[in-house]
């Protein structure tokens, strides 16, 4: 190794301070009913958005999504399992079949559940407060996600070339100080 740890070190930390909440990570954050905020640590995730604003993924992405109450994500799959990890809040995660047959389960605070490749899955917030969910995508590349929904698939690639659309909701996205408690932090959207 030439480069030196400290160095090293430095380039492989970002720090939640630093995340910027992306309201328009998404094509599906753009429609009522599926707002959140992607804060990107590790890759770019399934946003495709390659802001260089994250570590550089090598095996898998990692990021921290900010979902209001009554918000979620469209039903979609991936190339690879994906992961959700609840750290605050209340969330319903769904599989479906594509024949219309969906089952669901209800996950709190350090629940979790493994999405497996091609399999059509989601999430919403069915709490009475924000949640935040880490997610993680089995590849430092994945492709863009496939919605169900044949309009949202026909736009999915949609929020990479709109400049300065911003869907955030009109409060800011809360950020977590050093005591674990929600904090305002600023919505910033960037393209």
């Amino acid at each position: 190794m030439t480069e030196p740890l400290s160095q090293l070190l430095e380039r492989q930390v970002a720090r939640w301070t630093d995340r910027i909440a992306d309201w328009d990570a998404f094509a599906d954050a753009r429609v009522e009913g599926y707002r959140r905020a992607q804060h990107r640590f590790i890759g770019y995730g399934a946003s495709g958005k390659t802001d260089g604003r994250y570590i550089p993924a090598e095996h898998f992405t990692l990021s921290v999504m900010f979902v209001p109450p009554g918000q979620g994500n469209a039903a979609h799959t991936h190339e690879v399992e994906e992961i959700f990890f609840i750290l605050r809040g209340k969330v319903r995660v769904f599989f479906e079949d594509g024949h219309g047959h969906r089952v669901e389960a209800v996950l709190g605070e350090w629940d979790c559940v493994s999405c497996p490749a091609n399999v059509i899955h989601g999430y919403d917030n069915v709490g009475l407060e924000p949640a935040f969910l880490q997610v993680m995508l089995g590849k430092g590349r994945p492709e863009l996600m496939s919605y169900v929904d044949t309009g949202l698939q026909e736009r999915r690639a949609v929020h990479l070339t709109s400049e300065g659309v911003s869907m955030a909701p009109s409060e800011p996205s809360p950020g977590i100080d050093g005591a674990g408690k929600a904090g305002a932090r600023t919505a910033t959207t960037r393209s």
